[in-house]
């Protein structure tokens, strides 16, 4: 991912997967705007980066994992940008912390100076 067009194909992708493992549409725009949100940072703070898309199978549980790297600037206080309200860019402040909230399961690796790794699941 290098550009807005990027981003917007990761949406689509992420919408194409969700709707072939049978998730509702409140579960299809949740996890989709979670990935728009994370390939948004990705591309601004991570100067570009990759993603992963994963089909999750558990019993008779299935589910998406979304695994966004860069090799950016990394975060400094991870804790701080999870906060509702802190931003760097001049936006809301909700991006981190709502791409957690819209998922069920998160994580988030940083090393200042070597980049950035996020990554969510969500179930069916």
């Amino acid at each position: 991912m290098r550009s807005s067009e990027d981003i917007v194909l990761v949406r689509q992708l992420v919408r194409a997967h969700a709707i072939q493992l049978g998730f509702s549409l409140v579960d299809q725009t949740k996890i989709v705007t979670a990935a728009s949100e994370l390939a948004r940072n990705t591309v601004d703070y991570g100067g570009g980066g990759m993603v992963r898309v994963q089909r999750l199978s558990q019993g008779q549980r299935v589910g998406l994992r979304l695994t966004f790297e860069d090799k950016g600037p990394g975060i400094e206080d991870v804790a701080l940008v999870l906060k509702d309200g802190y931003t760097t860019g001049g936006g809301l402040g909700l991006g981190l912390g709502g791409a957690k909230r819209l998922s069920n399961e998160f994580e988030i690796v940083s090393r200042p100076g070597e980049g950035t790794r996020v990554s969510i699941a969500r179930w069916r």
